[in-house]
């Protein structure tokens, strides 16, 4: 598996290893991917094909991914009445000034060989009546360039087709920590049934999918625990942009209902639905030119402006019309019918919903962190691809192209020293989760201002303070406060827990800093108390932890990131301006 190695054997080459923890399991790889969705198993497939050997850490089971639930398909360019240009133009548009034009391209360009891979691998789309790919619009797109499997399940087929490539996959396997030296990455900690364990490598992608569960309605899985950016930032990388989260408009709304909503896909409204109030009445009617198909976060505020006015916590999405509806949409029909509605006749009732981060890691567009060694792809990083806010079903798009990308440069760390030999104590605040899901769904919402950014931000500080822990809990107190032998799956699956409300603290510590450091509205940012975008604003604000482990805005001398960025911005004549000094 990987060049796993049970147990606590190590090889001749092997030294001691020095460890505030005890450590149960050895494995060794020329890649460690860490997440088990569309970005991590392409790469995985990518990096085997070229022999390396790979090792895949996936916290859940095999459908445990964001990918699992994408319903809307993959954005790739149409061989008729479409060009690489025109979706370029189109995401640019929706990024809202802060794309990076030169890696919009770069992707784009990749879709139709990406897409090709997977057919490759049995991925079955949708056909149309001519035989050919049916394509369908969504918002923000000027054509229809959308393709599909299984109506509404595309993410459900691409998650199938990856997994049944045999892939070496450890299940129930959490990444605590990204071990660097003065080369760059060296190895992971993980823990599992098994215990601590350790993976020497020289390479690790971090694939981790998306933070919806900062937040107490989301589209995301429970594992969408903001992982990877926090396992970037302990290692050193610089993220940007997590201001912009993308509320997905419409999800099913259910009086009380918490935690992973039921999406309502866009491609619904591109099939004709409409938007209409409780009195009937048009929600996004002179908003936008592309009315109900404008972009996400045009319609979440017409939505959210909308449900301000009139006292209301949903509008309603009406499909009545849709020919075949419960046969192109079988699995939204299938969450109506569950919520005691039928969509051929009822109006379905949505709300805004966390959906989608649009900044993270920083890397170019082959998944390169400032660190050496260190990879990014899929929704835990920030391309350029995306800039302010990502148009509709990019995403896919971008897992497989950058994830493809990734397997084959990790190639140049072969040589690079790959061996763990000491594991340092690292603390990590941990607020409890419904606690900062309560804060963050407050104040750092669809509409944020100045007020609500600071009694956030204060509020999550006190609890900082009081809540200090280990990134490696060797025990775990039983509900009785004693100390007790737990089953390993249980005791696995709350050091996981911990570690996850560890990764959700410091992300939100950092999104609130950022939010607050944007003071203008633009793509899915949006201030109240500065309701327009500011020139001097239009460029990325890396963070990375100082030398206390604080979230900092002021990238430090000689860090990696800032350059990286800089340069990058700076190459690129159709990039947004960096207006903050970056050494």
């Amino acid at each position: 598996m990987g060049g796993c190695r049970a147990g606590r054997a190590r090889s001749e080459r092997r030294g001691e290893m020095t460890a505030p923890v005890s450590i149960e399991w050895e494995a060794a790889a020329d890649l460690v991917v860490i997440g088990g969705g569309v970005a991590g198993l392409t790469a995985a497939r990518t990096a085997s094909l070229h022999g390396s050997r790979v090792l895949v850490l996936s916290k859940g089971g095999p459908t445990d991914t964001s990918t699992q639930y994408a319903q809307g398909g993959i954005a790739v360019v149409a061989p008729q009445e479409d060009s690489i240009e025109s979706h370029v133009r189109d995401t640019v548009e929706a990024g809202a000034g802060l794309c990076e034009v030169q890696a919009v391209r770069s992707i784009v360009s990749g879709g139709q060989d990406a897409v090709a891979a997977l057919t490759d691998l049995g991925a079955v789309f949708d056909l149309g009546r001519d035989g050919q790919i049916s394509r369908t619009r969504e918002g923000g797109h000027s054509t229809r360039r959308i393709i599909h499997a299984g109506g509404d399940a595309t993410g459900a087929e691409v998650q199938r087709a990856l997994n049944a490539a045999g892939l070496p996959v450890l299940f129930g396997a959490a990444a605590c920590e990204v071990v660097t030296g003065p080369t760059g990455v060296r190895g992971v900690i993980a823990v599992s049934e098994q215990g601590f364990g350790v993976v020497h490598t020289p390479a690790v992608l971090l694939a981790t999918g998306g933070l919806g569960q900062l937040y107490a309605l989301s589209t995301n899985p429970s594992g969408a625990t903001a992982d990877g950016i926090a396992l970037a930032l302990w290692a050193g990388a610089a993220v940007a942009d997590l201001e912009f989260v993308q509320f997905h408009p419409t999800v099913l709304y259910t009086p009380g209902g918490t935690g992973r909503r039921p999406l309502i896909s866009e491609a619904v409204r591109g099939e004709g639905a409409v938007l209409v109030d409780s009195a009937g009445n048009s929600v996004t009617a002179g908003v936008h030119p592309r009315g109900d198909l404008a972009p996400r976060d045009v319609v979440s505020r017409a939505i959210a402006a909308r449900m301000r006015e009139l006292g209301t916590d949903h509008v309603y999405l009406d499909g009545r019309a849709i020919d075949g509806f419960a046969q192109r949409f079988p699995t939204i029909t299938a969450s109506c019918l569950a919520a005691g509605l039928d969509p051929r006749v009822d109006l379905i009732p949505v709300a805004p919903a966390a959906h989608y981060q649009c900044g993270g890691v920083v890397t170019d567009p082959h998944g390169r962190t400032g660190v050496p060694g260190l990879y990014a792809a899929g929704e835990v990083a920030r391309t350029g691809l995306h800039g302010a806010n990502r148009l509709a079903s990019n995403s896919l798009l971008e897992g497989l192209v950058v994830g493809e990308r990734v397997g084959a440069a990790v190639a140049e760390r072969r040589d690079a020293p790959a061996e763990v030999t000491e594991i340092r104590t690292r603390t990590m605040p941990r607020v409890a989760r419904a606690a900062l899901q309560q804060v963050m769904t407050a104040h750092a919402s669809v509409v944020r201002d100045r007020d609500g950014l600071d009694e956030a931000t204060e509020r999550l500080e006190r609890a900082v303070l009081r809540s200090m822990s280990t990134r490696f809990t060797q025990s775990v107190r039983a509900a009785t406060g004693d100390c007790a032998v737990l089953a390993p799956e249980t005791l696995a699956a709350q050091r996981i827990a911990d570690l996850e409300d560890g990764a959700l603290t410091l992300t939100a510590r950092v999104m609130l800093l950022a939010a607050a450091a944007r003071t203008e509205s633009r793509g899915c940012h949006t201030r109240s108390d500065h309701p327009d975008s500011d020139p001097a604003l239009r460029h990325s604000i890396p963070i990375r932890l100082d030398s206390d482990g604080h979230p900092d805005v002021r990238p430090m001398a000689g860090a990696p990131e800032g350059p990286l960025l800089a340069v990058r911005l700076a190459a690129d004549p159709d990039a947004p301006e960096l207006s903050i000094a970056v050494p």
